[in-house]
């Protein structure tokens, strides 16, 4: 792992972390709640990528510098942030995107570094980025974003496929991380600024042949 894919990294646990606290504050959670919520969302979709590719040991396991960085995130927003609803939702957006766009890069790198064929290294970036928010939001009874109308999925996913069309073509791996997370970060960014979504996939009861149930059945 070269210096500035470590740092990056590291960066990307950080705000991962902050957006797990945040949202554990949203939901006032205990203390050690907040720190499980940083940690699954810091942490989730890298530990899932790296069972799947068998990259042993996962790599907060090799490095616990990561836990120490969640553990020293979530209790810095417990001193600083007093009232987490007083905090504008479109800061835990932005938070949560650049989470996002650093994770599903740097997933894709890590996964084209075990020589994992494009395809796969596309899926496990974009595993990396969005699971984490996932498991967050489902841990608080909310519908995770990546089910949404959200450009959340196709954001992580564009940060994938750029790095690996530009890793195909031989650039520098720098040049190539720095262009692919502003490419995914943007993206994601433009969504949430401009408000823009996927169409949603409905079915009414008239168009699934039902008839709409107007009446309880009565106690008999």
């Amino acid at each position: 792992m070269t210096e500035l894919l470590y740092y990056l990294d590291l960066f990307g646990v950080v705000v991962f972390a902050l957006s797990g606290a945040l949202m554990a504050g949203r939901y006032k959670l205990d203390p050690f709640g907040v720190v499980v919520l940083a940690s699954v969302t810091a942490v989730g979709g890298g530990t899932i990528r790296d069972v799947i590719l068998g990259a042993y040991p996962v790599f907060w396991v090799a490095n616990p510098v990561y836990l120490w960085l969640i553990l020293f995130t979530a209790i810095l927003t417990i001193l600083i942030v007093r009232r987490p609803k007083r905090i504008p939702k479109r800061f835990l957006l932005i938070a949560d995107a650049f989470g996002l766009a650093l994770f599903a890069v740097l997933g894709t790198a890590k996964a084209l570094s075990l020589e994992a064929p494009m395809p796969v290294a596309i899926v496990m970036g974009t595993l990396t980025g969005v699971a984490g928010g996932m498991i967050r939001d489902v841990l608080c009874n909310v519908i995770p974003m990546i089910l949404r109308q959200e450009i959340y999925a196709t954001a992580a996913m564009l940060g994938s496929c750029l790095y690996v069309a530009l890793d195909y073509f031989a650039f520098a791996q720098n040049t190539s991380l720095v262009l692919a997370i502003c490419g995914a970060l943007a993206l994601r960014l433009a969504a949430i600024y401009w408000q823009v979504s996927l169409p949603a996939f409905h079915i009414s009861e008239k168009d699934a042949g039902q008839k709409p149930d107007k009446t309880q059945d009565k106690d008999t």
